[in-house]
């Protein structure tokens, strides 16, 4: 090989090399990048040590903030964060509750009693369980611990989506008389679904109001000093109001007095409470929304 040639060959090799490692410095800035990314997304929620969900039913923003007969939740609001676009998916109930707990109506349209564990669907309690997370849910007057009875008394299943899961344990789903005193042996997430008079379906939102107070209150006490996070929500309103909800939080990682204008709705609330507890799964339409912001203590 004459010099000339043996030069060519060298500056061609050393710019395939040049090549390779920029590729290489792409894709390792690629992939930090995302890391990044990820790192930036979780951080925007906080990790609350124990999260409580409760639901109510039926009334519209303005039917319950602001307003004289729910004393309790607007010290919520004020103590914590305020929702003011908060809105729920569709009406009647029962699809709503399918939205919050698995980011999907799983084709639910009515409030008839559906077959238990009818669906394998990815949900809330399926992924904590698969992260090795703790979940149970509190539901007023069930008549015994993982009972899928449809109706009795003033407890209705139509509120209670987690026995429409077959990879949702039934033992998980508890009688209300159930939830402890020791606010500290809660699962790290659980839901409270009041039965029909509590929820304010069919009782007013004052009996609704003190009921949540008197129930729930010292939990809300004790969460202000202990990590934890009161969630309190509407499945829909009262389809005078554009399903627009009211949505407060409460808790030590809040920032009190808070409130946020941003449009968020169950899937969103859905999505805050997987990031909240780290999962890298997201059920459903959650895996799209967006996780609520703007309302966290610093």
């Amino acid at each position: 090989m004459s010099g000339s040639s043996a030069r060519s060959a060298f500056r061609r090799a050393r710019a395939v090399v040049a090549s390779a490692a920029a590729l290489a410095a792409a894709a390792v800035g690629l992939w930090t990048g995302l890391g990044e990314g990820s790192a930036h997304a979780a951080g925007a929620v906080p990790s609350p040590d124990h999260v409580v969900v409760v639901v109510f039913e039926n009334h519209a923003y303005s039917q319950v903030i602001g307003s004289s007969s729910a004393p309790y939740i607007n010290s919520l609001k004020a103590g914590g964060a305020n929702l003011t676009q908060s809105y729920a998916e569709t009406h009647p109930s029962q699809p709503n509750y399918f939205a919050l707990f698995s980011g999907s109506t799983q084709g639910i349209t009515d409030d008839s009693c559906y077959t238990p564990g009818f669906s394998s669907a990815r949900n809330l309690a399926s992924e904590l369980i698969a992260a090795g997370r703790t979940w149970a849910s509190y539901n007023e007057t069930l008549p015994s611990q993982g009972s899928t009875t449809c109706s009795s008394g003033n407890y209705a299943r139509k509120h209670n989506p987690w026995f429409g899961f077959s990879n949702v344990p039934t033992s998980t789903a508890k009688t209300f008389a159930q939830f402890p005193t020791d606010y500290s042996t809660l699962p790290q997430v659980s839901f409270v679904v009041p039965n029909l008079c509590s929820d304010m379906h069919d009782c007013s939102v004052s009996t609704g109001d003190t009921w949540l107070k008197n129930n729930l209150g010292a939990y809300a006490t004790w969460a202000k000093t202990h990590n934890s996070l009161l969630v309190v929500t509407f499945d829909e309103d009262n389809r005078l109001s554009g399903n627009k909800i009211p949505t407060v939080f409460y808790g030590q990682p809040v920032a009190a007095g808070s409130s946020s204008s941003t449009t968020y709705n169950h899937y969103d609330l859905l999505r805050t409470l997987e990031d909240s507890q780290g999962l890298t799964t997201h059920a459903g339409n959650a895996a799209s929304a967006k996780d609520i912001t703007g309302i966290w203590a610093s």
